[in-house]
């Protein structure tokens, strides 16, 4: 019962000075007394030094922490939905890019993207993304169903599916495009946050915490759905209406952290089962920690893209997947030998 407020404490500092040291990385060499100084002076607070390098102070407020701003909110959206994710289909190979999920809302933001639309402002990308999230994630739940439960591998093929489809639109989208559009696209494509800022923060930040908070709402009927859904009945969960508020849930959060940063795979995957090892399945942990989590390791991988090699940045997406791919390999065949394997 210890380990989980202890994990969500943990997460909580490795957050705090991982963001720190991460703004005082780059080019511009901020030490981190200097990162702290320059928050503590923004803030009215006449304590610890100001950067001492030229520009330092611009380089923070207008570069280093909008990208470690967007990191944080969207490695927590893509914890979040994950753990939600895996909760809601009762399965621990459930991840919004390895499902589609994510290819679906990028195709929704190219097509934004492609066409120039701004009926709704900076919110045309999320709104679309979000939509697009949406159907994709109702076809996955519906096609993998059956009998009651979900199936693994309806699970996975559908998947592969959707993600093909989507690659095919995008590719449609990409040929139909502009060289600005196509710049863009491929960006989302690999995954980057090189072009966050502040209007983009403002923008995702409310929808990830809203959804984050929704979710920990949900904790306790999630944890009486992972004892089967007659069970929960009976002890009076409304199971559609949780199944529907959960899917909107998903494309939410999804399409917030599509929208700004791209597709980046594993980081709803990977995160929630490390927590779930750690602090065991309850929801009420497993949520909030999958968000720090997530949060930890998006500013990292971000930290180690921008900086891994001089004067370029490495596709953030494609970091993701190298390191969670050969994961989620092993996932796959501790969960195949798990049920005595497939047929």
């Amino acid at each position: 019962m210890r380990r989980g407020p202890v994990l969500l404490v943990a997460l909580g500092v490795v957050l705090v000075v991982l963001c720190v040291v991460a703004a005082g990385i780059g080019q511009v060499s901020v030490p981190p007394d200097q990162v702290v100084g320059s928050i503590l002076h923004r803030a009215g607070i006449d304590a610890g030094p100001r950067p001492a390098a030229a520009q330092g102070d611009n380089a923070l407020w207008i570069v280093r922490f909008p990208r470690v701003a967007l990191a944080v909110v969207t490695g927590a959206a893509l914890g979040c939905s994950g753990a939600v994710m895996q909760g809601v289909f009762g399965n621990p190979l459930a991840e919004p890019a390895v499902i589609g999920v994510s290819w679906g809302a990028a195709v929704g933001a190219a097509t934004v993207i492609v066409f120039g639309l701004t009926v709704l402002g900076n919110w045309t990308i999320v709104a679309a993304a979000f939509a697009c999230g949406l159907v994709t994630t109702l076809l996955v739940y519906a096609v993998s169903r059956s009998a009651g439960r979900t199936e693994v591998v309806t699970l996975l093929l559908t998947g592969i599916a959707v993600n093909a489809v989507a690659s095919a639109l995008l590719g449609l989208l990409m040929f139909a495009a502009g060289n600005d559009a196509l710049r863009a696209i491929t960006s989302w494509n690999l995954g980057s946050l090189a072009g966050a800022n502040w209007d983009a923060v403002a923008t995702v930040a409310p929808l990830a915490a809203a959804g984050i908070a929704v979710a920990l709402g949900c904790a306790r009927r999630l944890d009486l759905l992972a004892l089967g859904e007659r069970t929960a009945r009976h002890l009076g969960v409304d199971v559609e209406r949780l199944r529907f508020t959960a899917i909107v849930l998903i494309a939410l959060l999804t399409s917030a952290a599509v929208a700004f940063a791209g597709v980046i795979s594993f980081v709803g995957l990977v995160v929630p089962h490390l927590v779930r090892m750690v602090a065991g399945p309850g929801h009420r942990i497993l949520i909030p920690a999958s968000a720090l989590g997530g949060a930890v390791v998006l500013v990292a991988a971000d930290m180690v893209a921008r900086t891994a090699i001089a004067y370029q940045e490495l596709p953030l997406g494609v970091l993701t997947a190298l390191l969670g791919g050969p994961f989620f390999f092993w996932l796959l065949r501790r969960a195949r030998h798990g049920s005595g394997g497939w047929a």
